[in-house]
């Protein structure tokens, strides 16, 4: 099945207009534009509703692939049944992790992880790196962790799978680690951020995004850890 996301884009005043997803649809249209009436809810589909508080135009579209900031993006399913989008509410950031993420809009909540992730976003995989230039997965976590959840933890992967609480992947909450045996013992090492995707410094393509899912990192998965109050915080 297609999945289909539905932006909505004001030609008048966005103020107050929020859109109601309560379900997936399959229908087969490439754009629906409708005058909104300011005292009612029409339905221009199944499973779309406007909900509007002031007079607005609105477009309705349903592709697989849209424009956002003027870069052609493929969209999974973020629209989900009871989601309600209030349009000036949402950042750039939010549309495209949750997108890359499969995940709802709203979840991607944490706007300090995320724009950070987007500042290291590619940078290349270096062993023993820690900078710009390239850095290593344990780098990277450890920066991550200090940055944005202000922890420290040690500099190699198996240090910090030493000091971190193990926890299954159904316990695995945002800022948890994720540990990997990819070459004898726990060698690699990301940063969980939900839905069972995780960020990490990859060999092959840098910092970037991947998923627990992935055939390779469930062969390769020996546990998630969660850095504990134990650990010293940053002044």
């Amino acid at each position: 099945m297609k999945h289909l996301f539905f932006v909505a884009v004001a030609t008048g005043i966005l103020s107050g207009t929020t859109i109601s997803v309560k379900a997936q649809t399959n229908v087969n249209i490439e754009r629906i534009v409708n005058k909104v009436p300011a005292k009612k809810s029409p339905k221009f589909i199944d499973a779309i509703e406007i909900q509007p508080e002031a007079t607005n135009n609105v477009v309705m579209v349903a592709d697989e692939n849209v424009m956002l900031n003027d870069t052609r993006i493929n969209i999974p399913s973020v629209a989900r049944v009871g989601f309600t989008l209030n349009i000036e509410q949402c950042s750039r950031l939010q549309f495209k992790y949750a997108m890359m993420m499969d995940a709802a809009v709203e979840s991607i909540a944490n706007y300090t992880l995320y724009s950070f992730i987007e500042e290291w976003w590619g940078t290349r995989y270096q062993y023993g790196g820690s900078d710009k230039n390239g850095i290593d997965c344990s780098a990277f976590t450890s920066k991550v962790l200090s940055d944005v959840f202000g922890a420290n933890v040690p500099r190699t992967a198996k240090e910090q799978y030493d000091v971190s609480e193990k926890l299954a992947i159904r316990d695995l909450q945002e800022g948890d680690l994720v540990f990997f045996n990819t070459r004898g013992g726990v060698s690699h090492v990301g940063l969980y951020l939900g839905n069972n995707y995780f960020v990490h410094s990859s060999t092959n393509a840098g910092v970037t995004i991947s998923s627990l899912e992935d055939g390779y990192y469930q062969k390769k998965f020996i546990s998630g850890g969660r850095i504990s109050s134990a650990i010293s915080k940053v002044e």
